[in-house]
């Protein structure tokens, strides 16, 4: 009888390769990375929002990868870096991230190659002063002198595709362990953000329609007569993640992931 207790850390290490744009594999369907054809607008697509999340089974062991033997930062609070950031888009769209989790770059996501998955990184671009916020949730990028890989949602709001790399700095955002006490309030949760309208029956239509076909919850938030459809919340990042795919099989590419 297979141990699935071994086969799993095993199964998991294997993604370490499955994100990483620098890192190139037959089961892609297009041999190099680019931009979306019809990309939509990030501007409504917020920061991470830095949170204490217990860390992935997938994607934090130390490896070896092309002769370089990579160690993982196990406590990253005030670890800062400065170098090259690239980004990674339409080639890994839908893939498996290192820990698992299926890259979306509409998310505000990236890979580096030894912080802890998942970490919350405030990247700015020296090159313009622009900033951002990222959760790392994959490996990457295996090019000299490249420190980070954002997602194309990143990447645009740090104006980083059209120079295709680009000079950052980079530090972790660290959130401690919520007490005991209050850990039951305190755990993320996340929801995801479907549309927005300014037409209210519309969108509370909308909310009920996806609530039956997907079998989860969801509501209309209401502020400065803009009116938006959330699924959610949920404890869990997967579940939202499976939430997320379903609504764009949908139709609804805009949607993306908040913290609730």
């Amino acid at each position: 009888m297979i141990n699935k207790q071994l086969l799993l850390p095993t199964l998991l290490a294997s993604l370490v390769l499955a994100g990483c744009s620098s890192s190139p594999s037959k089961r892609y369907s297009i041999d190099d990375d680019i931009a979306p054809d019809a990309p939509i607008s990030v501007d409504h697509i917020e920061d991470a929002t830095p949170q204490y999340e217990p860390y992935s089974l997938g994607g934090n062991s130390n490896y070896t990868l092309r002769g370089e033997s990579y160690t993982i930062i196990k406590e990253p609070k005030g670890f800062k870096q400065e170098g090259q950031a690239s980004w990674y888009g339409k080639k890994f769209h839908g893939h498996l991230t290192s820990n698992g989790e299926i890259y979306d770059m509409y998310s505000m996501t990236a890979a580096h190659k030894e912080l802890p998955i998942p970490s919350y990184v405030k990247v700015t671009n020296k090159d313009n002063g622009k900033t951002t916020v990222v959760r790392v949730n994959d490996r990457g990028p295996f090019h000299p002198g490249r420190i980070i890989d954002l997602s194309y949602a990143a990447a645009l709001k740090l104006d980083v595709i059209r120079t295709g790399t680009a000079n950052v700095a980079i530090e972790v955002i660290s959130v401690d362990r919520p007490t005991q006490t209050h850990k039951q309030e305190a755990l993320p949760k996340f929801v995801v953000q479907v549309a927005s309208s300014k037409h209210q029956d519309r969108v509370e239509t909308l909310a009920q329609d996806l609530s039956q076909k997907l079998s989860v919850k969801s509501y209309v938030n209401s502020a400065s007569d803009i009116h938006r459809v959330f699924l959610g919340p949920f404890n869990d990042y997967m579940l939202t993640q499976k939430a997320l795919e379903q609504v764009k099989e949908l139709g609804y590419t805009s949607a993306f992931i908040k913290s609730h």
